[in-house]
């Protein structure tokens, strides 16, 4: 599919001649321009999936992902984030943030603008021309984006993004996240409203990279959003009425097919493979396995799914390494072949370069590797990177219903969701491996070993006695379904605690400042593994900070605020 390509087209809606920078979210009134709504719309879904998703800077794809999974824990990096370090100059963020908001073409990147531009362009031009499928289509774009950026910096300009060209607003106010979100269900209902109209002369198809066109697919995702939403407000507001209606109405997401995801392809010229893949092709290699991550689905944490061995880990993770061979470099951490680095370490084999023997991502994140112990060199020949970015799916919409049972807000039984959830979750796995594994001979997971899994958790479940504990097994079970996107496992944490994430403070988890790897996990050397320092300087940031690109020439923007004690809205 040649995606980019199109989307070099969309550049005719867009013009420069403003400041540079963020103020760049406004047309010039005096070029009017005008694009094709097919070009527009695959030019806000791509530019959506790019700010959401990992980053691959060659593309102009710059995520929020690329942060937000160190934050969580799923990744290691020695870059800013580690330690919770990024701060508004961070480029992710920036760029992240421009990319979103941008009205002209990324500077050296003429194949893509900003997705807001694109959307508003889309919205207007679609209404104008009776075109409603389209419209609501846009407005659902926009409502998922704002939530999410909602989400991540808390407040963000949003009344006067955008309205250089119509109300003459060059620097836009931040408006307040609980401001926003309160319309984002009124954008939703009228993105439901659109959907529902007859068809017009001109229909999404082909151009529609989420669901090829389907209205009534759209229609259910827009219901699973609302009921997300919904989610991610219950500490703040009493939700139980529209969330039972949502439910009771039949409506969300409901398949595996359904999920709202962006399908990547095998296209190397123009790229059409996922932003992470390029891990598999890059000069040096940068994105790290959390040991934290990787012991949970091993079994190995003292704390949670002790001894429970998760099947998916060799879709999830790819060893370059043999699990007896020696490594590039000496290792800090290592469990046979798996090789990685800690969080916050500051031991001496943290910077050893380990491109060729580092654990990378495997099939189900980004369209990598499945692994069957052959330990090769990763390549861009090693996978397709056909891997969807997956943004909202059925497993996502069942751990919701589960969350929402256990709180009290919904009526039903929260163990038979989780239950659900995790057969779901399993059948997702699948469901990304026929879509990326190429040439590969890649096994069916489900089956008698995912449904020992499940229910060994269910049987953790049912050992916990309070909500809050259940609720710590549904949580983290959804922070190991999302692995690929991290927007939500962020918002997740920050607003229920869960999942535990690994604390260099905390004297469990590090005694005396230092981790242990596991004490025989390095074949080469004569036990115990050595164990290694950590630290951890500052607190968790609660929210993201406010990109340098904006607030340093955006007199109408608030100070720099302190990530670790400004929460979003939500957050109680």
């Amino acid at each position: 599919m040649k995606r980019l390509s199109s989307i070099i087209l969309v550049t005719l809606v867009v013009v420069t001649g403003c400041t540079k920078g963020f103020l760049d979210i406004n047309k010039d009134p005096n070029n009017p321009s005008t694009a094709s709504l097919n070009l527009l719309l695959t030019g806000a879904e791509q530019g959506l999936a790019y700010d959401m998703g990992f980053t691959n800077d060659a593309r102009g794809a710059r995520g929020l992902t690329e942060v937000l999974s160190v934050y969580v824990h799923q990744i290691v990096v020695r870059e800013d984030q580690d330690q919770y370090g990024a701060t508004g100059s961070q480029f992710d963020i920036n760029n992240a943030w421009s990319d979103f908001y941008s009205s002209q073409t990324v500077s050296g990147l003429p194949d893509y603008i900003g997705m807001l531009e694109n959307v508003n362009v889309l919205i207007t031009q679609a209404t104008a021309n009776g075109y409603r499928h389209y419209a609501g289509i846009g407005k659902l774009l926009k409502a998922y984006g704002f939530s999410q950026f909602v989400d991540a910096f808390a407040d963000v300009p949003f009344s006067e993004a955008n309205q250089f060209a119509s109300n003459g607003v060059r620097y836009p106010k931040y408006d307040k996240g609980a401001d926003i979100y309160k319309q984002l269900f009124p954008l939703i209902d009228a993105a439901i409203a659109d959907l529902q109209a007859p068809n017009g002369l001109l229909e999404p198809g082909k151009d529609d990279l989420f669901y090829g066109g389907d209205v009534k697919k759209w229609i259910r995702f827009a219901n699973s959003l609302k009921l997300k939403l919904y989610n991610q407000v219950r500490l703040v507001q009493d939700v139980s009425g529209p969330v039972s209606q949502l439910v009771s109405g039949g409506n969300l997401i409901s398949q595996t097919s359904e999920g709202f995801m962006l399908k990547y392809g095998s296209q190397v010229a123009p790229d059409d493979r996922n932003p992470g893949f390029s891990e598999y092709y890059a000069t040096q290699k940068s994105h790290y396995i959390s040991p934290w991550f990787y012991e949970i689905m091993k079994g190995y944490n003292p704390r949670l799914f002790t001894g429970i061995k998760d099947p998916r880990i060799p879709y999830y993770f790819y060893n370059q390494n043999s699990k007896a061979g020696g490594s590039q470099n000496p290792t800090e951490y290592r469990d046979s072949a798996f090789i990685s680095i800690y969080f916050g370490s500051t031991g001496t084999n943290r910077n050893a370069s380990q491109d060729n023997s580092m654990t990378v991502f495997g099939l189900y994140p980004v369209g990598g590797r499945y692994d069957v112990g052959d330990a090769i060199t990763v390549t861009a020949g090693s996978g397709t990177g056909a891997a969807p970015l997956r943004l909202l799916t059925y497993a996502d919409v069942l751990y919701i219903e589960a969350e929402l049972i256990n709180a009290g807000a919904l009526a039903g039984d929260a163990r038979q969701k989780l239950s659900d959830a995790i057969d779901e979750s399993f059948k997702q796995v699948d469901f990304v491996a026929n879509l990326a594994k190429g040439a590969q001979n890649v096994p069916t997971i489900v089956g008698t070993g995912a449904t020992n899994y499940r229910n060994s958790i269910l049987g953790v479940y049912d050992g916990r006695a309070s909500a809050k504990d259940k609720l710590e097994v549904i949580v983290t079970q959804k922070w190991i379904q999302a692995f690929g996107f991290s927007g939500d496992a962020y918002s997740d944490y920050r607003r229920t605690g869960f999942p535990i994430l690994f604390n260099p403070n905390d004297p469990t988890m590090a005694p005396g400042g230092f981790a242990q790897p596991p004490l025989l996990g390095n074949p080469t050397l004569p036990p115990p593994q050595a164990k290694v320092p950590v630290a951890l300087g500052r607190n968790y940031p609660l929210s993201l900070p406010w990109p340098n690109v904006d607030i340093q020439v955006n007199p109408n923007a608030p100070a720099q605020k302190r990530p670790d004690v400004t929460p979003v809205f939500w957050d109680k």
